[in-house]
Formats: C-alpha cells, structure tokens, sequence
C-alpha cells in the first residue's frame, strides 16, 4: 500500500510534513483537502479532522513532526536530523511560545483581551534569538539546513504573512535571508505545487520528487 496524506497546500504543520517527505524521496498518494469540506475519509481515519494525515501499513499518524519524523527514519539523504542539541531547543520554542503568539496575534478575533502587536512583538523577541546564527550562515546551523530549519521556517512565513511590509522593513537581516533563501527554492516550488480538491472517484495524486 502506498501511504495516503491528507495535507492542505497553505497549512504550515501540513508544508513541512511535505518538506520532509521530499527530501526522504518517498512517494505518497497526495489528497489535497478543503477546510470547509473535510473529506469522510479523512475523519474516519482521523476524528479530530486537522491536517497533515498520513495513513501508512501500519497506522495513522496525525502530527506533522511525527510525519517528519517517520520519513526522515526511513531515509534521510540530506541528513536533515544531524543537527546539535540546541535544535530541539529551536523546534520547541517556536512550536510553542511562538506559535502561540503567532495564532494570538493574525487570529485575534479568536481570543479574549488581545493585542495583537504585543503578541507580534512576544513572537519577534523568540525569532530574533536565531539572527545572529543566521547573520553568519546560511541556515540555522551551517551552510546546508537541518530539521531544524524545515520544522520551523513554515511557520516563520505564517508569521511573515500576517503583515509583511512591517516585517520586510525590520532590521532583520539573517532571519529576512534565511526565509527568502527558502521561499525561492525549488523545494519550496515542489511541495506548493497546486492541486485539485480530493474526491473518492479522481485517479491517485503521486506526491514523491526528492528536491534539493
């Protein structure tokens, strides 16, 4: 059985399941979701409907760093997972105090006694930890990244997005390069290819090209 992931093209957790998938080289059957619209069989599988899904032989796996991490066991040419201690360290704050944060500060409405700038400002003080790495190197930690930079830099866009002329005009010069040097790649190009809502009937979407 080739594995199934359920993924929708904008989401961060979803973009770096497919990050990891690509540079494994492994082929997926790509079922691309709309959110107003989840797919029966994706809630079958997965009743707390949020994407990324994988569907493998031997179960469901519902978290996109756990997908990451099962494509990167099964191969990992770039070697994306030898990265220092204080990788971790990265991946935990920014899928946690700052993506707290983050949400709080573009979904505003959603929350109770907000400010949205105070919120912008509590994620910019967490990325700019990383800017006097990135003012030397290219990637977090060295000329090549790591899992480090591919579980993290989608959502470093997301927080981009929200407004990006304020974030463009920041002195922020290695965290500013570190995401256009990702935003202009061919791995970037390769898992934002659009594709057509999922439907039962449509012939199989092949998700697998390794980029670089």
């Amino acid at each position: 059985m080739r594995p199934i992931l359920y993924s929708f093209r904008r989401c961060p957790y979803a973009m770096r399941a497919r990050l990891a998938i690509a540079s494994a080289g492994l082929e997926v059957e790509l079922r691309e979701i709309v959110l107003r619209d989840k797919p029966r069989a994706m809630l079958e599988a997965s009743p707390k409907g949020t994407v990324p899904v994988l569907i493998t032989e031997t179960g469901v796996i519902e978290e996109s760093r756990d997908i990451m991490d099962w494509a990167l066991t099964q191969n990992d040419p770039e070697g994306l997972r030898q990265m220092p201690d204080a990788g971790e360290d990265w991946i935990t704050q920014i899928e946690g105090p700052f993506k707290t944060a983050l949400d709080r500060y573009k979904y505003e409405t959603r929350y109770q006694n907000v400010e949205p700038t105070a919120e912008r400002d509590k994620a910019a003080q967490i990325l700019l930890q990383a800017e006097p790495r990135l003012r030397t190197n290219p990637w977090l930690f060295g000329d090549t990244p790591t899992l480090a930079d591919l579980a993290t830099i989608t959502f470093v866009r997301q927080y981009a997005m929200v407004d990006h002329t304020w974030f463009a005009a920041q002195d922020w010069v290695g965290v500013n390069g570190w995401l256009d040097r990702f935003l202009a790649s061919d791995r970037f190009a390769q898992i934002m290819q659009k594709y057509p809502k999922w439907e039962p009937a449509a012939e199989p979407l092949i998700f697998s090209e390794k980029v670089g």
